[in-house]
């Protein structure tokens, strides 16, 4: 808490002098009033819960010295209730805090594209990916962000070995870019009669939506092939290639979407996921050194990389890079992720706040 609350100091003086230059005469027309007023608008929300969060902690230091001296009953069961009415009400505080201090990254308003891809564990890696898919749509259902499934390779048991979609919505990708890495479950099988626990993965990747004028595709650069839709999806195009897969030349990488019964729009499905993973692609050229500081802090978020293990034996899931377990899983796997998010975005402030 002190730290937070010394970094909301030191927001504080920078919000003093943001102000005196947002009141100087003719700066509405700089070019960069837009995100002076933004910049002040997230200051002035920092500070103003910093200064609850100070009045909180004193008003809690108070009703402990009275806790301490009170003798009869009732009042001091009232003391206790109000003590942890606030104590709840200042942690609340400090995780808005947390999650305020990161440095604002333009690319966390965007859409989020979401690659689930079954890995180790055959069909159950696959079944395992299908739960990941509900999991993500009903996360995004309870934030108001939309889905759409841009392209899906379902199994015959009703599992997925692979599934890209679209998370829609302002703040989608801030949200589940820390989602990236390889996700692990261990249960027992329903085909298993000896009743043993299997381990089995899947790779989670996130990547921000880019805009079209943010990454130039080339015509030329395109090596674009059709064919039939396979499975559910594509039953009613069968006589027709709708389906559609994209190599981008000079990258090697390939993308396709079969989800829609028009090749115009599985091709610009394809393009949209093909745009974000030219965009990831310039981000680490560029951005080299920040992703090493985030290594340091909690993760990479890279394919390889274990992040998480849901156990269903024991109900619990347990998040390896910040040593967070919970025993809520029926709740984690029906999309409330909140509580494992959060503790890892706070994660990464209070490593900055450290440094």
């Amino acid at each position: 808490m002190d730290r937070i609350l010394a970094r909301v100091e030191a927001l504080a003086q920078e919000l003093r002098e943001l102000e005196g230059e947002l009141s100087r005469p003719g700066v509405a027309a700089r070019p960069d009033f837009v995100d002076l007023s933004r910049r002040y608008a997230r200051l002035r929300e920092v500070v103003t819960k910093g200064e609850e969060l100070r009045r909180l902690r004193a008003a809690i230091a108070e009703e402990e010295e009275l806790l301490r001296e009170e003798t009869e009953i009732e009042l001091r069961d009232a003391l206790r209730s109000e003590i942890a009415r606030d104590e709840e009400r200042a942690g609340a505080l400090a995780q808005e805090l947390l999650r305020l201090f990161l440095p604002e990254n333009p690319a966390d308003r965007k859409n989020a594209i979401v690659e689930i891809r079954a890995g180790a564990g055959g069909d159950e890696a696959a079944l395992f990916a299908a739960e990941l898919l509900r999991m993500y749509t009903r996360y995004a259902e309870r934030k108001g962000y939309g889905v759409r499934v841009m392209d899906a390779h379902p199994t015959p048991l009703g599992g997925m070995k692979q599934v890209v979609f679209a998370v829609e919505g302002d703040g989608a990708y801030g949200r589940l870019r820390y989602e990236s890495g390889v996700h692990r479950v261990q249960r027992v099988p329903e085909t298993e009669a000896s009743g043993r626990v299997h381990t089995s993965t899947a790779t989670v990747v996130v990547l921000p939506e880019a805009e079209e004028v943010e990454v130039e595709i080339r015509p030329e650069d395109l090596k674009i092939d059709t064919f039939r839709a396979s499975g559910p999806g594509g039953q009613h195009m069968q006589k027709n290639e709708s389906a559609v897969r994209i190599t981008h030349l000079p990258t090697g990488i390939v993308v396709g979407s079969q989800e829609e019964r028009s090749q115009h729009r599985n091709r610009e499905l394809a393009l949209r996921v093909l745009r974000a993973k030219l965009w990831e692609l310039e981000f680490k050229q560029k951005e080299s050194e920040l992703r090493e500081a985030r290594r340091k802090q909690v993760g990479t978020g890279d394919r390889s990389e274990k992040i998480r293990t849901y156990n269903f034996p024991q109900t619990r899931v347990t998040d390896h890079r910040i040593g967070l377990t919970i025993h809520r899983l029926g709740d984690v796997m029906d999309g409330d992720l909140d509580p494992l998010i959060d503790p890892v975005l706070a994660a990464e402030v209070m490593e900055s706040l450290a440094d």
